[in-house]
């Protein structure tokens, strides 16, 4: 039988019995010097290993000496590869993340021992989401491995994806959610108009942090690239809109960018101006949304309440994609046949409204 892989070693750790959670309870204690307690969790645990670094003085996590054939001299050769470094700015964030664990715990171990039930007891613990997060990494490394010739097989490929729900555990907005925002925050407001942003375009979080008027040409409509999928997303700012997108939406939102009090490189800023990181702003909207009486609902929320309205509205999956910037058509799918079996039981069905633009964007009081 293979040996299992080995974690990285932390000098000065003194034990002292455990935690009625079972973990045991450490102090890194350096010969001579007092001790200082380690919280209650697993060495290999982030959280754990940033108290070590801070106590033993350290500017970062500690990680596992990258020995020739190791996983830690592994993870440090792909860091610095096409693969990765082709990746989007997110994508390499969450990879790094997830590299950076791989590092810490298994960097000692050999990458010719890596097998599929270390990667499978890597993912035990972990959510669905999570886990198939994970394993995504895991097969990109190792498959690069595989082609660089530095292992003979990729054995991540024989792990299994967990099953997940159905729903991607972000709930859809509401109308009376909509409006208990707009009725809270007032046209002139940062929030507002990072809601009005985030209404009309459907665009992610990550997205509209970075979204600017510079991106809106003269036709009227506003061309970016998504940072997730690199995909390119083109819709109606300020040109006129089809009827499937509601433009009162679209009038909402020149009216919130005509309230400004200043105007910025950026649409969506801090109270000074300053563009919003990507955690930030998500952390900021969901607490603007919930002083306004919306509580458990997020950004990611109003995309997927954008698609099902369109959808309801008779946008073909297309349509929809093109507006989002969806990279498959699969999830798209899903708003497009519950909009049809809705409409199959109202008696609401009909012609899908392909192509039906207003002459104009509509000019109408807002509150």
């Amino acid at each position: 039988m293979r040996r299992g892989i080995r974690t990285v070693k932390l000098k000065h750790l003194n034990a002292a019995g455990s935690f009625p959670s079972g973990n045991e309870r450490l102090y890194y204690r350096p010969k001579g010097q007092k001790g200082i307690a380690m919280p209650d969790l697993p060495r290999d645990h982030p959280k754990f290993l940033a108290a070590y670094a801070a106590a033993a003085g350290l500017s970062e996590l500690p990680m596992p000496s990258a020995r020739s054939g190791s996983i830690g001299a592994g993870v440090t050769a792909f860091l610095v590869s096409a693969e990765y470094l082709a990746q989007s700015p997110g994508v390499r964030a969450h990879w790094r993340r997830a590299l950076d664990r791989i590092r810490v715990k298994y960097g000692n171990a050999k990458m010719k021992d890596l097998q599929p039930q270390h990667i499978q007891k890597d993912l035990q613990g972990l959510n669905p989401h999570p886990a198939n997060n994970r394993l995504r990494v895991w097969r990109a490394i190792c498959n690069w491995w595989h082609d660089q010739i530095m292992i003979p097989g990729n054995p991540a490929a024989e792990v299994k994806r967990h099953k997940v729900p159905k729903s991607d555990g972000f709930t859809v907005w509401q109308e009376a959610d909509i409006q208990a925002f707009r009725d809270h925050w007032p046209l002139a407001s940062a929030e507002r108009l990072a809601f009005e942003v985030l209404h009309w375009t459907g665009a992610r979080m990550s997205d509209a942090i970075a979204l600017t008027e510079g991106m809106v040409g003269k036709d009227g409509w506003l061309t970016y690239t998504q940072g997730k999928t690199r995909n390119e997303v083109v819709l109606p700012f300020r040109a006129s809109a089809p009827e499937f997108a509601e433009p009162d939406g679209q009038v909402m939102l020149l009216t919130a960018l005509d309230a400004r009090p200043s105007r910025h490189a950026v649409l969506i800023v801090t109270s000074f101006g300053k563009p919003r990181s990507v955690k930030a702003a998500s952390a900021w909207f969901a607490a603007a949304a919930r002083a306004a009486g919306v509580k458990g609902k997020s950004a990611h929320g109003l995309r997927k309440w954008r698609a099902g309205l369109m959808a309801g509205n008779g946008a073909s999956t297309n349509q929809i994609a093109a507006w989002l910037g969806h990279e498959s058509l699969k999830m798209v799918e899903h708003y497009t046949k519950k909009a049809d079996r809705k409409r199959m039981l109202t008696g609401t069905g009909g012609e899908r409204q392909s192509s039906n633009f207003l002459a104009e964007v509509p000019k109408q009081a807002v509150k």
